[in-house]
């Protein structure tokens, strides 16, 4: 890595860490909480508003249906909650949904639920980042223009501080999140003692009215109303897997830390989204998809923002828009819901990376970074996620019609293949007590299964038309994609395996030297190829001047080289395809030949000379790599702008300390290998 670039790298991500301090970044639960909880939480911030939303579409009258939808939204939330506790205590491995799924019900679902889980995350991220910034709009409206650079730029910051290191990260996001929690109940409760003495807080849109999109529904269309609002509140269920997923991030003892930390999460869930659907109702707040339709809007509705549901009952409760109380929950809200993104920063790198382990996608995702993070997934989620929030326009609203089909798709098969775990472990338990706690738990996993099934149904039925065909298209696509990938491994390993024909000798060995200058570099490359004592060592150089060959020519004789060399004509001065078409007829007149092409190459010390040497030593290799029988050796030449890159920033070695090695003493040792 060049210098700027490294010395880059280490300001953004800090010192590397080794593998032996793993241990080191295992979290408490009160760090554990806001790192892998801080999406259900943070999203009681819009679950209620998405529900408003929704009722908003039949008109004013439809709102009073906003505490029932509410209620039946916190009892699945925490039907969900005890059954993935569940699932934490059976597979402490931190495969979550995923595991549970492949054990139980085959390869086949287990990849489904991964695929759900990475549309899920990728939502996440995108979901939370567009919230926030929808937050910090309400505070300060002037920055709507600047929306989608506003949620790029918070991606970025928040991989940076993900590439840091999960425990590092979690520290950072501990604060916004505790703020957030103390912000909201202290809203609740000032809200609630408000009402109790007869001071009942009003929002700052109470008295607009709502032109309702469709009129006069019943039947069947009121049904459908309810069934999508609801459908749409169960964003606040989203991420309460991803403590399942994280059980290895936990300090021991893990499964029963997680538990605590899930039944934690879930009962401040329950309570902050129970409390901001009764304030709603309470201050009379007024929201909808499209601001035109809101009567007696203050403003353009063309233009200018509708302020979040959190916001005007934090403004009707703490006293107006300009109190302080206001201005701390709107930034412990926007804070919380773009650091919310965090959830998924580590629950997607760590799905990935068991993924990859089980050949299901690319190996390089399975490797930890400097910081001892999965890096590379950590970037791929970011891209991913940039991408998305650009082609919806930052656009919340939006972006959430693609978000909850995943998360049931995932719960649903999770609890069905826990069931089918404690049937299992039924047929094996023989102790009473044991077969009673084993059959409570299946029940509560039945339970689990079946209620989040029918949400998947309602889900998919009325988001399908509003973008959540997206994502029924998605992860089919995902599902193929990682078959395809798994096929590729296997059928490597397959093609790799060692047999006794490999151990063959080849006849001989034929050298070949790439030439085009008589310099030190092509010497070095000529007496390496010689000390190897190959059967045959041929010099070779491409005929694209006539004057440069001949001058080649001519200093080849003058100076009596000791191998021969052959020019190859290119009347099209090409240098590649006549190299390769040498190497083919010397393989194909001797198949059980070995030929080895020996290339200079020039080692810079500066990035910027990359560009001006090697370009065709690089095409050259690229090329000769799809040869059979053909080895291509590398034959470096270091220039002086190397010297100063020397061993000034050798590190220590594992060891070096016991065996008495100093950086200056390899420092040393490293220069004198350098001039032999």
């Amino acid at each position: 890595m060049s210098a700027p670039a490294s010395w880059l790298k280490r300001l953004v991500l800090g010192r590397p860490f080794r593998t032996d301090t793993l241990g080191e970044t295992l979290l408490p639960k009160w760090l554990a909480l806001p790192i892998f909880a801080s999406d259900p939480l943070s999203s009681v911030a819009y679950a209620t508003q998405q529900i408003l939303l929704i009722l908003s579409i039949g008109g004013l009258a439809y709102l009073t249906l906003a505490p029932w939808i509410g209620l039946a939204v916190a009892a699945l939330l925490t039907v969900v909650v005890v059954s993935y506790r569940q699932v934490v205590r059976a597979y402490p491995t931190g495969g979550g949904s995923y595991e549970v799924a492949s054990k139980n019900l085959g390869s086949s679902a287990g990849l489904v639920v991964a695929a759900a889980l990475i549309v899920d995350y990728i939502m996440t991220v995108a979901v939370s980042v567009a919230s926030g910034v929808d937050n910090i709009i309400s505070a300060v409206p002037a920055l709507n223009a600047y929306r989608i650079g506003l949620d790029i730029g918070f991606i970025v910051l928040l991989t940076a501080m993900n590439l840091r290191g999960i425990r590092e990260s979690g520290r950072t996001f501990a604060i916004p999140t505790y703020l957030f929690v103390g912000g909201v109940v202290l809203m609740i409760v000032l809200g609630i003692t408000q009402v109790l003495t007869g001071h009942a807080p009003v929002a700052e849109s109470a008295g607009y009215g709502i032109r309702p999109e469709q009129v006069g529904l019943t039947g069947l269309a009121l049904v459908f109303l309810v069934l999508r609002a609801f459908s749409s509140g169960c964003t606040a269920l989203t991420g309460v897997e991803a403590i399942s997923n994280g059980v290895p991030a936990f300090r021991r003892p893990k499964s029963a830390n997680a538990a605590r930390t899930m039944t934690a999460m879930g009962g401040i869930a329950v309570v902050m989204f129970g409390g901001i659907t009764a304030l709603a109702m309470i201050t009379r707040v007024r929201i909808a998809e499209n601001t035109c339709d809101l009567i007696g809007f203050q403003g353009n509705c063309v233009s200018d923002p509708q302020r979040t549901v959190i916001s005007q009952i934090a403004a009707a409760v703490f006293g107006g828009d300009h109190s302080v109380l206001f201005y701390f929950l709107q930034a412990a809200t926007a804070l919380i819901l773009i650091l919310a993104a965090n959830t998924a920063f580590n629950g997607f790198p760590s799905l990935a990376s068991i993924l990859a382990q089980d050949w299901y996608l690319p190996r390089q995702l399975h490797t930890r970074g400097d910081r001892l993070a999965f890096s590379n997934g950590i970037i791929a989620l970011a891209l991913v996620a940039g991408v998305l929030i650009f082609a919806f326009d930052g656009s919340t609203t939006r972006l959430i019609q693609l978000y909850i089909l995943g998360v049931f798709t995932s719960f649903t098969l999770c609890q069905a293949g826990m069931v089918r775990h404690w049937n299992h472990e039924l047929a094996t338990a023989t102790e009473t007590r044991q077969r009673r706690t084993i059959q409570r738990s299946r029940l509560i996993n039945a339970v689990g299964a079946t209620l989040t099934a029918i949400v998947l149904v309602v889900v998919m039925i009325t988001k399908f038309t509003h973008g959540a065909y997206l994502v029924v298209i998605a992860i089919p696509v995902l599902w193929v994609m990682m078959r395809a990938i798994h096929r590729h491994y296997s059928d490597v390993r397959k093609e790799l395996q060692a047999d006794d024909a490999s151990e063959l000798l080849p006849s001989r060995v034929q050298a070949i030297v790439l030439v085009s200058t008589l310099h030190k570099p092509s010497q070095r490359a000529i007496a390496f190829a010689r000390a190897t004592r190959p059967d045959t060592v041929t010099a070779i150089t491409v005929n694209v001047d006539d004057a440069d060959t001949r001058t080649l020519q001519r200093e080849w004789e003058q100076r009596g080289m000791k191998i021969p060399l052959k020019v190859l004509e290119s009347p099209y001065r090409e240098i590649t395809r006549p190299v390769v078409a040498y190497v083919e007829n010397l393989r194909r007149a001797s198949p059980r030949d070995v030929v080895c092409v020996y290339i200079p190459e020039y080692v810079v010390g500066r990035w910027w000379e990359n560009i001006l040497h090697n370009q065709s030593s690089l095409r050259l290799k690229g090329r000769l790599l799809f040869e059979p029988g053909v080895m291509v050796t590398s034959v470096p030449w270091q220039l002086h702008s190397t010297s100063r890159r020397d061993l000034q920033r050798v590190r220590a070695l594992p060891g070096d300390t016991r065996r008495g090695i100093t950086p200056q003493r390899r420092s040393s040792a490293h220069r004198r290998v350098k001039t032999r």
